[in-house]
């Protein structure tokens, strides 16, 4: 068997030149980045030159070439086309999130790659970070209690832009919430469980494009705790902390920083001591709890690195294609909530 697995970029300009190539693949373990293709031929050159690979001329040309999987970087509403070729050349594929631009997309995408053979992963690097796997452990071994409640907050500014597919709905889906949105209630869910109810509002607040620039989601989750999002395209980058809150009836975590693109923030558990008494006072100590701060990760090297990993063993990766079409779902709900007024059941 390989010792690692030849990769394939498609759609080299955006997070993947920023981000995922120099970040992801550069000195990850068990992956080899071979290639490069971008419909702008200029900006797919330069990247090609920049990391010492080849620039392919067309997706067809990167599915001819001897690469193994395919990290799918295009906008929202190549996802499905693209995908499906992949599949049929047989190439793995882990795909940005969203998967496609509806719930058939995403379905439409996890049975092609099940019916050739082939793995189809979502990127919701997230997941990985280091300080969210540790928080996500303390709730599973009970710290917190009972689960009561969390919020996570994802915001920036983002201004209208000649070419934005994130602000066209044809070609993204949504604005914030698909985009910034997605993340947080995929964090949620690993903490609190599958969301089976939501309710939903969405807005332009600051931006007259067609897509939100503002949304607030209530979700309820299989373990019976209520959580909100709020991810805003029209709050200043330094004015949103992009805070992440879970309550529980025996205490707290909370983190500033740890939801975005970097890979730590400050995460720290409040917990109460055992066999506390009520406290009519309701003192609070002002103390700074318990500090979670494992070694950091890099995310996007640690989304290639998992999702080769799982292309060598043979497994299921552990940001599935099931994950990708359930967040579809989720969305697709929060979406109908926004344009009915509804609490819509999953």
């Amino acid at each position: 068997m390989a010792d690692a697995v030849k990769w394939a970029v498609v759609g080299s300009g955006g997070i993947a030149r920023r981000r995922t190539i120099p970040e992801g693949f550069v000195g990850a373990e068990g992956a080899r980045l071979v290639g490069v293709f971008d419909v702008d031929r200029e900006t797919n050159r330069a990247v090609a030159k920049q990391f010492g690979v080849a620039a392919y001329r067309s997706l067809r040309g990167a599915l001819a070439a001897d690469v193994d999987a395919v990290y799918l970087a295009t906008p929202a509403h190549l996802h499905a086309r693209q995908a499906a070729a992949c599949a049929k050349a047989g190439k793995h594929v882990l795909c940005e999130k969203p998967l496609g631009l509806t719930v058939r997309d995403a379905r439409r995408m996890a049975e092609a790659f099940r019916a050739a053979g082939v793995t189809l992963g979502t990127a919701f690097m997230m997941r990985l970070s280091a300080q969210h796997r540790a928080a996500r452990d303390m709730i599973a071994r009970g710290d917190l209690g009972t689960p009561v409640y969390g919020r996570a907050q994802l915001s920036c500014w983002y201004p209208p832009l000649a070419g934005a597919w994130r602000q066209d709905p044809g070609l993204g889906g949504g604005g914030s919430l698909v985009d910034m949105g997605g993340h947080c209630i995929d964090l949620l869910e690993m903490f609190l469980g599958e969301a089976t109810a939501v309710a939903c509002r969405t807005a332009n607040r600051a931006h007259a494009y067609p897509v939100e620039d503002t949304a607030v989601a209530l979700l309820e989750f299989s373990s019976g705790a209520y959580g909100t999002v709020d991810t805003c395209f029209c709050i200043p980058d330094a004015s949103s902390l992009n805070r992440l809150e879970i309550y529980g009836t025996r205490g707290s975590i909370l983190a500033e920083g740890t939801i975005g693109q970097n890979p730590a923030g400050r995460m720290s558990a409040y917990l109460a001591e055992p066999g506390a008494a009520y406290d009519a006072a309701q003192a609070r100590s002002g103390s700074g709890g318990i500090a979670i701060d494992p070694p950091a990760v890099n995310t996007y090297r640690a989304e290639i690195e998992e999702f080769s990993a799982a292309v060598l063993a043979g497994r299921e990766p552990e940001v599935s294609a099931r994950l990708g079409v359930h967040s579809q779902e989720v969305l697709a709900a929060c979406y109908r909530s926004a344009r009915t007024g509804r609490r819509i059941e999953l």
